[in-house]
């Protein structure tokens, strides 16, 4: 059997296309005995993988130059957006098995929802911390309300149905999606809608090792609207105040005042936060494993990949409660972390302490939730999921 994964945008291919989404996925075909490549359009780079094949976008739509690979299934990273509807038209005229991937939080339509989906995007906006963010919140609206509901749905609803099965990468959006579909196409549509999450490397996993008594936090920390690099300023401040014994770790692109407030601690909290930057994956893994707390000041995520490899290594995590946060609501389902109701420093710093408090007193055990995320997420299960979606 020969199953191909793809994207339809021209994404870079080198070592870190191939470390999540449709890049990792065909690397977990490849490890159940399954022949896979990854399909992207563009110019071959030299970083690209040699199971990597470039091609011109326009042959992406085209079902002849589908057919000429001589494969079984696709499964498709296309947001389930209009723009990229022929490439799975022409998948689906070629007679391959299609499988739509939706890496979404669930709040694409009005339909799904008015009230969350109003919420999401108040949340996408910029939660009204400036003018521009109500700026941006109502054009979002306005646009949703009209263009969404009369061209943007409709196109969206062609492009689902030629998938054999959609799947969505948490229970709630797997919800979400079954009650747009039933908009779109009744119960037939939206029974093909399926639970399949991104996929993890097995190099995220606990090793018995003891845990430190360590926060880490990992994001594209100049991304501020989501990742939200104030709040956790604020919320590691009042940790420090509260707490004088636990470590933070922060990883990932760094901010200008990340590093000034870092200058700014007194001493013995400087010490305690390690401004760690860009780390390797190998690095990352080893620090996860270490660590007993995964915390996400995040906005919005439609998955948390960042998350999900902490839970395989053996962390509990910390993040938000809220509609466009939904995976987080399965992550802390197996005593495997908390969400936070107050959406503010003092209301995610109290969570922080309240997780530890978890670890102290036994209540959050490293081996059990690194055993049931793994077997949920290392990608060898994820890929074998969908191997068993193909054969039903």
């Amino acid at each position: 059997m020969r199953i191909f994964t793809c994207t339809p945008v021209a994404f870079g291919g080198g070592p870190d296309f191939f470390a999540r989404d449709s890049g990792l996925l065909c690397r977990g075909f490849q490890a159940i005995g399954i022949e896979s490549r990854a399909v992207m359009p563009g110019e071959r780079k030299p970083e690209d993988g040699d199971d990597l094949i470039r091609t011109d976008y326009k042959n992406l739509e085209s079902a002849e130059w589908w057919k000429t690979l001589g494969i079984d299934g696709i499964v498709l990273y296309a947001w389930g957006r209009p723009k990229f509807r022929n490439v799975a038209k022409a998948i689906r005229d070629a007679g391959i098995f299609l499988i739509l991937s939706q890496d979404s939080a669930g709040q694409v339509s009005p339909l799904m929802g008015t009230r969350d989906w109003l919420q999401a995007q108040w949340t996408y906006g910029g939660a009204g911390r400036d003018l521009k963010s109500w700026l941006r919140f109502f054009k979002l609206v306005v646009r949703g309300l009209s263009i969404g509901l009369l061209l943007t749905d409709p196109l969206r609803a062609q492009h689902l149905k030629y998938g054999d099965f959609i799947t969505c990468v948490s229970p709630l959006v797997v919800e979400r999606y079954k009650k747009l579909c039933r908009w779109y196409g009744g119960s037939a549509l939206a029974n093909r809608v399926k639970m399949i999450p991104h996929a993890v490397e097995s190099r995220f996993q606990y090793s018995e090792q003891s845990k430190q008594r360590q926060i880490v936090c990992v994001g594209r920390w100049p991304d501020i609207t989501q990742k939200r690099p104030w709040l956790l300023i604020d919320a590691i401040g009042k940790l420090l105040a509260t707490d004088d014994s636990v470590t933070v770790v922060i990883a990932g692109n760094l901010t200008p005042e990340l590093t000034e407030w870092h200058s700014k601690l007194p001493v013995n909290k400087r010490s305690r936060v390690d401004l760690r930057g860009l780390v390797e994956r190998d690095e990352l893994a080893d620090l996860l494993r270490e660590s007993q707390v995964f915390y996400s000041p995040s906005a919005y995520e439609s998955f948390g990949i960042a998350a999900a490899e902490a839970l395989c290594s053996g962390c509990s995590v910390v993040a938000r409660r809220s509609v466009v946060m939904p995976a987080f609501e399965w992550f802390v389902s197996e005593d495997s972390g908390m969400l936070v109701d107050l959406d503010d420093a003092a209301g995610h710093a109290t969570a922080l302490i309240e997780e530890l408090a978890a670890w102290d007193y036994g209540l959050r055990n490293a081996e059990k939730i690194s055993k049931h995320w793994s077997k949920n997420l290392h990608t060898e299960n994820v890929a074998g999921k969908i191997l068993n979606l193909m054969t039903l």
